[in-house]
């Protein structure tokens, strides 16, 4: 496909894989979808909603973006458009219930193959509930962050990383503080993962 590189949309490229959806290419169409998902969850899962609540802000977001594919007034901001709308869909949600719901932990343990000697199998134990364990710390203290830094680093956490403007767009956050506030987010978490002395 001439569109992407490396399974990524080129982000400069966009407003002419916009034109070319409008026009019917459904392989531009597949390329926006494919490219700009990952930025579309990391708004969504910045915002902390549950697994279900999430999925359906997810597919009304790409709705809403095909209903207004034709009408988009700078088509090559299409990115921008959907992190806007990523939020404001996942602040409704978050209006309607009242409250936030937090995500799960991650929970990496592997399971042990049949085939392994019981004294491996509880070493790859023991490695593993060590992990696990250095995980669950790295996300307490992630957790311990404010708001806006984890709502920032959960939003740069996509892959590809999400243009500025579109991080500007995600959280409000203009676009000459996402840098700064970045690195402020960051050591703040490295000093407390320092200071816990866990990982």
């Amino acid at each position: 496909m001439p569109y992407t590189r490396g399974g990524a949309v080129d982000r400069a490229d966009v407003g002419a894989l916009v034109q070319s959806a409008v026009e019917g290419d459904a392989a531009a169409w597949k390329a926006l979808v494919e490219g700009l998902s990952p930025l579309v969850w990391s708004v969504v899962r910045a915002h902390r909603l549950s697994d279900a609540d999430a999925h359906e802000v997810y597919q009304t977001v790409w709705f809403r973006f095909a209903q207004h594919l034709g009408r988009l007034r700078e088509p090559d901001k299409a990115g921008s458009w959907l992190a806007s709308t990523a939020r404001h869909e996942s602040l409704k949600v978050i209006k309607s219930l009242k409250r936030l719901t937090p995500t799960d932990d991650p929970q990496l343990l592997d399971r042990v193959s049949e085939d392994r000697t019981p004294e491996q199998s509880v070493l790859d134990s023991e490695e593993a509930a060590a992990e696990t364990e250095r995980i669950r710390c790295m996300w307490q203290e992630f957790e311990a962050l404010g708001d806006r830094c984890r709502q920032l680093l959960r939003v740069l956490m996509a892959s590809p990383p999400p243009a500025y403007q579109e991080v500007s767009a995600a959280l409000g956050i203009a676009v000459g503080s996402i840098g700064p506030l970045r690195q402020r987010c960051l050591r703040r978490l490295r000093a407390r993962i320092d200071a816990r002395g866990a990982l």
